[in-house]
Order: C-alpha cells, then sequence, then structure tokens
C-alpha cells in the first residue's frame, strides 16, 4: 500500500459531494437510539377551533411536528377520538370532542439507526477503513431512504461510529456509483481526513464509459458548478456555481456502428481536484459526452449497462495518524465489466 506521499492530485470537498447525491437535510444526527419511545398526546378541542381540519387542530396540539408528517400519522391510524379511529386529515374537529395522537417519529429521526449490513472492508485499523460500495447502495439517509444506507451499516460495524458525525463518512458517492470511500472511526482521523479532503490531499479517481468520441490527448475541464435552475435533481455547469476541476484522459475508443444505442463510446479515467455534486456527470455531459446509462444527463442505456457508468477506482491519502502513505486499487465491477472490456479490448 505504500505510495508516493504528497502527490496531491484529487480530493473531494467536506462541503460538497463526489459524484454524490445532493447533501441531505431536515434529520436529527444525533438520533441514534435503538428503542423508540412513542408520546401519546390527547387535548380536548375549544369553541374557537370547532370545524378545522383535523389535520390543521393537531399542529396546534404537537407544533414541532410538520403538518404533512400529522397527516401520515392519520392515514397510518394514530389518530383518535374515543374509540373511534380518525383516519381522514380532511375530516372537520367539533368542540368538546377529546382527540388523542400517538406521535410516531419521523423517518428522520430513525434514521440513524445501526443495521447489520455487509460491508465490503478492503482496508481497517483503528483509525479509518476504506470501503468498496456497490452500485445500489445509498451512503448517507435522505428522502425515500432512510434505511439500509452505508451509514446505517457503519454504525452496526463498530461502536464508536454511533460518537461521530454522519458515523465518520467524510465525503460521499451517488447510490449508482460504485467504488472506493474512506471513513474515520475516531474523531481525530475525522478531522484530519476532513482537512486533507479540503486541501485536495487525497486522491481520487475514477473510471468511466461515455457517449462519443473523446479526444486523445488529456485535457482538463474547469466549469463551476451549481443547483440547476430548472430541475432540482440535477446540477449545472452554472457562472454562480463553485469552482470545479476535472482532469480526463481517455483510455480507448470503439465504434459499435450497428448499436444505435452505443454509436461511438469511450472508457476514460477522470481525476478530480475539487468534489462537487455530480461533478463528473456534469463536466463530461458539458462536454458532449454523458455517461452510458445516465439518464438524468442525457446517457443512454448501452451495452447492457443499466446504471450510470462510473466507478471510483483509486484511493490514495496519508494515514492521519501514522502519516503511512495508502493507496488502493478496485477493479470494474461485474456489472460494468463486460461493457467495459468491449471499449478497451475491442
Amino acid at each position: 500500500m505504500n505510495g508516493p506521499q504528497g502527490q496531491h492530485e484529487a480530493s473531494d470537498v467536506p462541503e460538497g459531494v463526489v459524484e454524490g447525491v445532493v447533501e441531505e437535510e431536515g434529520f436529527d444526527e444525533g438520533a441514534a437510539e435503538s428503542a423508540v419511545v412513542v408520546e401519546t398526546r390527547r387535548a380536548e378541542v375549544d369553541r374557537a377551533s370547532h370545524g378545522l381540519r383535523l389535520d390543521k387542530w393537531l399542529v396546534s396540539l404537537a407544533p414541532e411536528f410538520s403538518r404533512s408528517h400529522l397527516q401520515q400519522l392519520i392515514d397510518a391510524g394514530h389518530v383518535r377520538c374515543g374509540p373511534q379511529v380518525l383516519t381522514s386529515a380532511s375530516r372537520k374537529v367539533g368542540a368538546g370532542q377529546i382527540i388523542e395522537v400517538a406521535l410516531q417519529p419521523t423517518a428522520q429521526s430513525s434514521a440513524f439507526r445501526a443495521e447489520p449490513i455487509a460491508l465490503d472492508v478492503v482496508y481497517e485499523d483503528e483509525s479509518l477503513m476504506v470501503v468498496h460500495k456497490p452500485a445500489g447502495l445509498v451512503v448517507h439517509p435522505a428522502a425515500g431512504h432512510w434505511s439500509g444506507t452505508l451509514l446505517n451499516g457503519l454504525l452496526a460495524h463498530h461502536a464508536g461510529a454511533a460518537s461521530l458525525s454522519r458515523a465518520g463518512i467524510v465525503h460521499r458517492l451517488d447510490k449508482d456509483t460504485s467504488g472506493l470511500m474512506v471513513v474515520a472511526k475516531t474523531l481525530l482521523a475525522q478531522t484530519a481526513l476532513t482537512r486533507a479532503i479540503a486541501a485536495r490531499e487525497v486522491q481520487r479517481e475514477y473510471l468511466a464509459l461515455v457517449h462519443g468520441v473523446v479526444e486523445a490527448e488529456p485535457f482538463t475541464i474547469e466549469a463551476p458548478i451549481g443547483r440547476d435552475p430548472v430541475s432540482r435533481i440535477r446540477m449545472a455547469v452554472v457562472t454562480s456555481g463553485k469552482p470545479a476541476r476535472t482532469d480526463v484522459t481517455c483510455l480507448a475508443v470503439r465504434d459499435f456502428g450497428k448499436s444505435p444505442e452505443a454509436g461511438r463510446v469511450s472508457a476514460v479515467r477522470c481525476k478530480l481536484h475539487t468534489g462537487r455534486t455530480h461533478q463528473i456527470r456534469v463536466h463530461m455531459a458539458r462536454r458532449g459526452h454523458p455517461l452510458l446509462s445516465d439518464g438524468v444527463y442525457g446517457g443512454k442505456p448501452a451495452l447492457g449497462v443499466v446504471r450510470q457508468a462510473l466507478h471510483a477506482t483509486h484511493l490514495g491519502l496519508e494515514h492521519p495518524v501514522t502519516g503511512e502513505w495508502l493507496s488502493f486499487d478496485a477493479a470494474i465491477p461485474a456489472d460494468l465489466s463486460a461493457a467495459w472490456q468491449q471499449v478497451v479490448q475491442g
């Protein structure tokens, strides 16, 4: 694992996400308890509230919860008036009724729970671990994915994860991007890794399959990335965005002329100097080379690839405690291998 210290080719920044999902918000990082205590709250409807919608009245009873969450509690049968279950949020309440609600926790508050998840651990010591994330695994809880994430698995993997912000996660990958990630196991390591990432001292390299013929000479894309003004699920090159730099090297090009879905495909290696959300996907699409099967940015399914053809293949970093240079490489995974070989080997 020894390698050249001081080679600072690429990195992620803490506030961004390297080829990752948009920053998730709205959950309680301290809610990592294994048991759920459900409070039942009860009150009598006063005259001033007579005729209000049930969900609107519940907001006054439990103002710390959003109206949408209270509507979910109504739908799930957690609201009663005596023995009667109230299941319509639009139902009008009446003066003198005594209504109670079982305040089940929100999905966000339940997100930080230990779950036994099989982790592909490439390296581990007392300070850090390097994992090979498969495509399909969400790194961090977010809307639609409040459980079954890498974070949940880390909380189950070692006891110290519960005391660290985001269980020691210092950078992330998209759900459908595979590859190497470093995770801290102590506060000292997390602080040092976060600083190294911010200083662009952590090497990150990716392999990708893209549409079109990428020029033979290596080149650099420097274009600021920010939220797409039209679609919130996309990022885009915008003047108000954060600086972003990607080095691109074309490894091979092949013309699949008989396959209109594929056409000409290039295999590329990308080095990141910054770690903006969807950086490689945005930069390559901007250049006219969207990733295969990346529908968000114009890529089409081809060569049997059913997820964005992107893999974090190399990770290099200085150990935060020993100072040793650690270098890791992960081969293209099975779901991309056949397509990759078709392009590279021709």
